[in-house]
């Protein structure tokens, strides 16, 4: 196998292996990347609350500050006018979860500025559906918020992105940077 074929592939084997590690979540398996990106968070673990705010495409603020081990409750809101997503992974998992948040927009779960929530329960093609409803990840519609509660096991190379089409690259994207 050529090294460019094998550095592409090993990231969404690496995913594919570790969407076990959880049952939350129907969006291919999941969208989470185990112990590498932390795992879920319980209420009384939180040390602090992050609030984060979407705006039509950048992130308030834009990077963040964490401690390996620590626990914290992202209390996320959408003030764009689009749909957004805040999701925590790594570049490549953000990668592959973009290629799915395309499907949502192919199949019409993902209109603009609003979620077919009916549509996200059927099949994808894929045997999964779009639910996204993993742990580490929540999409909004303009308006709405929600929280996430994360630990962060261990310090790696890990960032908070919108995966909508189209939002990563124009910049939606934070730095999770550890202390």
């Amino acid at each position: 196998m050529n090294t460019i074929l094998k550095n592409a592939l090993l990231p969404a084997i690496a995913l594919a292996v570790s969407s076990g590690a959880f049952a939350a979540g129907e969006h291919s398996g999941g969208h989470h990347g185990g112990n590498a990106v932390g795992e879920p968070g319980k209420a009384e673990d939180v040390s602090r609350t992050i609030e984060v705010t979407m705006r039509d495409n950048y992130y308030e603020p834009e990077s963040v500050n964490v401690e390996p081990g620590e626990t914290i409750r992202f209390h996320v809101k959408n003030e764009g006018s689009l749909v957004h997503e805040f999701n925590i992974g790594t570049a490549e998992m953000h990668e592959a979860h973009q290629e799915e948040m395309q499907m949502m927009v192919e199949h019409g779960v993902l209109k603009g500025d609003q979620i077919n929530y009916e549509m996200m329960e059927m099949d994808m093609g894929n045997g999964h559906s779009m639910k996204h409803d993993d742990p580490n990840s929540v999409l909004l519609e303009p308006g709405d918020n929600k929280e996430i509660i994360w630990t962060f096991t261990e310090a790696a190379d890990l960032e908070f992105a919108c995966n909508v089409p189209g939002h990563y690259q124009a910049g939606m994207y934070g730095d999770i940077e550890f202390e």
